[in-house]
């Protein structure tokens, strides 16, 4: 478990957890809200599917106290960077600091992997309220693209 000790906007301790036989069901069910559903996956189980079989991706599980409220995976890219990927919120938990949260914890834990190294994520140049979460957490667009999404980087 990752637990950095960041709480969402009701008081619920935010932790990461290890997809496993007793909550991949409800991290596969997690769902964004309809308006969303161009920027990510329609439901958790596709990131689940994607790490599955992705030497890169490892999927965590996003909980708020004791209930999966989301999924979020990290990764290490070719050249040692480390990736924050397929962050879904559960459509009925969000706007209430679960992702800040979800990122603020798991931003620092890869950023003490492997000797400090880069921390990236992406995200659709249209989903403004990606860009603004990520600005507010020292994430940075660095220019490049990855397919049609903005590549931000976190640098230690």
């Amino acid at each position: 478990m990752i637990d950095v000790g960041h709480d969402d906007r009701a008081g619920r301790r935010v932790t990461l957890r290890p997809v496993d036989d007793d909550n991949w069901r409800a991290v596969a069910d997690v769902a964004p809200r309809d308006d969303q559903r161009r920027f990510v996956a329609a439901l958790g189980a596709r990131y689940l599917l994607l790490s599955m079989r992705s030497e890169v991706w490892n999927s965590l599980a996003v909980y708020a106290d004791e209930t999966v409220v989301g999924h979020v995976m990290w990764g290490v890219d070719d050249d040692g960077s480390h990736w924050i990927g397929g962050m879904l919120i559960d459509a009925a938990e969000q706007a209430q600091g679960v992702g800040r949260a979800t990122v603020q914890t798991l931003a620092p834990w890869l950023a003490a992997r492997d000797g400090n190294p880069p921390v990236r994520l992406s995200y659709h140049p249209d989903n403004t309220p990606a860009a603004a979460l990520y600005t507010s957490l020292g994430f940075h667009p660095t220019g490049a693209m990855d397919d049609d999404e903005l590549i931000a980087e976190r640098t230690p």
